[in-house]
């Protein structure tokens, strides 16, 4: 192997642990993964309505520079950017690890993260599932931490762009599929994860099949809130 490759190789593994561009905009990082600029933007954890659905903390709104850099990291293959989204979320995790689980829904000490499945065409598409690869990261050098990949969808699953909460919930009906094999231990502490909260329907479908596995989960973990109002005061819990 020559000087130039060994050159051409050290640039590519410093690209794959420094981004060259910031996660949000063009600009070189400097914070992070991130230009000062975009780190500034990407908002605070906030509990979010989701009617009908668990309590969800997310990490920040679906604006701005955490929107560019979840749409680079998901559609773009920007898969480096699965640790620094993560590093995004630590906050919310750490606030429920805080408050521990609802009484009933599971026995404080390790806390099972449970992503919310892709389609499988589109985890084809973007080598692998993009949620699970961010819970992965998000436990990561976390002992009380643990990924149990329990859910998947069928083949025929719609994408749900574009559909509202009545049509999501059509969608996800009768196609959500419980992996029995990696389901977290009865009686275990299990917190659900997904990329954006929109309607609400997509937790609300995972929540529901993991009871009837005889799973409870209460609360939810989500990088971005698209929802139209946020409960930026009052705690679900106390509601």
């Amino acid at each position: 192997m020559g000087e130039v490759d060994l050159k051409e190789m050290g640039a590519a593994l410093v690209d794959l642990v420094l981004p060259a561009q910031c996660g949000g905009c063009a600009a070189p990082p400097t914070v992070g993964a991130w230009c000062a600029r975009c780190a500034e933007q990407l908002g605070e954890p906030s509990w979010v309505a989701v009617p009908g659905g668990p309590a969800v903390l997310a990490a920040g709104r679906y604006a701005g520079p955490l929107r560019t850099a979840l749409l680079r990291y998901k559609e773009r293959g920007r898969r480096e950017l699965a640790a620094p989204l993560a590093r995004h979320l630590d906050p919310a995790l750490d606030a429920l690890l805080a408050e521990g689980p609802d009484p009933g829904t599971g026995s404080p000490g390790t806390l099972w993260l449970v992503p919310a499945p892709s389609r499988p065409a589109a985890a084809r598409a973007r080598g692998g599932d993009h949620v699970a690869r961010l819970a992965r990261a998000l436990a990561a050098d976390r002992p009380d931490v643990r990924v149990a990949q329990a859910l998947a969808l069928a083949r025929r699953t719609r994408d749900s762009v574009g559909l509202d909460a009545a049509q999501r919930a059509a969608n996800l009906s009768g196609r959500l599929r419980v992996q029995h094999a990696v389901l977290p231990p009865s009686g275990s502490w299990v917190v659900l994860m997904d990329d954006i909260v929109t309607t609400g329907a997509t937790l609300r479908a995972c929540r529901a099949a993991l009871a009837e596995a005889g799973i409870r989960s209460s609360a939810a973990v989500a990088l971005c809130d698209a929802t139209s109002g946020r409960d930026d005061h009052e705690h679900p819990r106390a509601s």
